[in-house]
């Protein structure tokens, strides 16, 4: 057969990171004899292919309706069910990836002058599972498949030796009660590795903390501090792992989520003060429905400011907004980022001085 792979999230928004369901589709149906393609985009002659295999992570992505309704079509992932529908077959599942799926997009991507650098994810990764699931079943989290956290595959499954790295999608390895065992043989492969998602610092112990932090872990250490109620929990378990570790580490901050409206602004200030406090880098998740707040463009500002170390580490919230209109070309008007300080200011002078002026220098412990 002649197989068409559409990654939906590639063709509409771009993706930093390559679709590992269609890299397992994709090697599974070579070594099957089938004849498979990567498709480049939706004008490509759809007729020619006997089945059309779709993959979508993201719910926002756009799909034209012609192309949902062809009858050759197949498709799956987190974008089209909250819970990622119909699994892979197991042998789909447990086949080692092709990587070579997305080369020769790549390569068209760097003839018009993209930088291979910024396809690192598709080049120098091993990338796959080695546990699934998690028991907490957040309500914005689309894994909810599972009631707790599960061996699924074993490195050799998905380690291309000749690949840098290993990158762990994981959805919450601290919570699998093998942790320990699955830490180790990472380490013993040799090879920098690093955890996708956010880790769940709510499950950190001080064995967790002195191993992970003595792993040969490959960039950041990332945590998620998702709910203000978690305040105290986060504070313990922040204690514990700046005792033991001291490298780079961000906490995703999830905003508008639960309200969009100055409560979650206060919220999530708390929020990033805690994470100053402890010498660690907040990392501002804005979930969709901040678009429909009045608030929306102070969202937008707390993440450029948050989500740019060199700035965050050196200017406080409102040295950001400033720095912003100095540099702003239209004489006698404001820039973005100060009209947002200014507006909210003018509405909540006394949340604004509690958390407009706070430096990551001076609130450092």
């Amino acid at each position: 057969m002649k197989i068409g792979l559409i990654d939906a999230d590639l063709l509409d928004n771009g993706t930093k990171h390559p679709n590992l369901a269609l890299m397992k589709l994709s090697a599974y149906h070579k070594a099957a004899g089938d004849d498979v393609h990567l498709i480049k985009n939706y004008n490509d002659d759809l007729d020619s292919f006997d089945k059309l295999l779709m993959s979508k992570v993201f719910n926002f992505t756009k799909v034209p309706d012609q192309v949902l309704l062809r009858e050759n079509l197949k498709k799956g992932g987190t974008g089209f069910s909250e819970d990622g529908g119909e699994c892979l077959p197991y042998e789909v599942e447990h086949h080692m990836p092709d990587y070579s799926l997305y080369d020769d997009y790549i390569h068209l991507q760097v003839s018009k002058g993209k930088n291979i650098k910024s396809f690192y994810a598709y080049t120098d990764y091993s990338i796959g599972f080695l546990t699934r699931g998690c028991f907490r079943k957040c309500n914005f989290c689309v894994n909810k498949k599972y009631d707790r956290a599960v061996r699924h595959a074993y490195i050799e499954e998905f380690l291309d030796s000749s690949r840098k790295k290993i990158y762990l999608w994981d959805d919450n390895i601290l919570a699998f009660e093998g942790w320990k065992e699955v830490l180790y043989e990472l380490e013993s492969i040799k090879k920098p590795f690093q955890f996708r998602q956010g880790l769940d610092i709510r499950l950190m112990t001080s064995e967790k903390a002195k191993i992970l932090s003595e792993l040969k872990y490959s960039g950041d250490y990332i945590f998620a501090f998702d709910n203000i109620d978690d305040r105290n929990l986060i504070i313990e378990k922040l204690k514990i792992w700046r005792e033991q570790c001291k490298k780079t580490t961000k906490l995703y901050v999830l905003t508008a989520y639960y309200s969009q409206d100055e409560k979650d602004i206060i919220d999530t200030f708390e929020r990033i003060k805690i994470i100053m406090e402890y010498g660690c880098l907040p990392y501002i998740m804005r979930y969709e429905k901040y678009k429909e707040s009045k608030h929306r463009s102070l969202y937008i500002q707390l993440a450029r400011w948050c989500n740019q170390p060199q700035f965050f580490k050196k200017m406080s919230f409102r040295q950001f907004c400033e720095a912003n209109q100095k540099y702003h070309k239209t004489e006698g008007t404001l820039c973005s980022a100060y009209r947002a300080l200014a507006d909210f200011e003018f509405q909540y002078p006394e949340i604004s001085r509690e958390y407009f002026d706070l430096r990551y220098e001076d609130v450092k412990q």
